[in-house]
């Protein structure tokens, strides 16, 4: 599991390390510290990745969007 995933399950779902390790059972509560550690010291440079990727699954919605049209899934 990547420090971004955990950073967005956390600050932007607002999920507690508890509930991340619930969610997640293969790691352990220094595992999630550290990467929210991590996460904080990087905290603009991730903030970054986590805008573009956001962007870009926009990206790919629209287009999606765009090319069924009418088409029911």
């Amino acid at each position: 599991m990547r420090v971004i995933d955990i950073a967005i399950e956390y600050d932007r779902l607002g999920l507690t390390p508890d509930q991340i390790i619930d969610a997640h059972p293969h790691l352990t509560l220094e595992a999630i510290h550290d990467a929210l550690s991590y996460y904080y010291e990087n905290r603009s440079m991730m903030d970054e990745e986590i805008k573009k990727r956001r962007d870009t699954i926009k990206g790919v919605a629209q287009k999606i969007e765009t090319t069924l049209g009418d088409y029911t899934i």
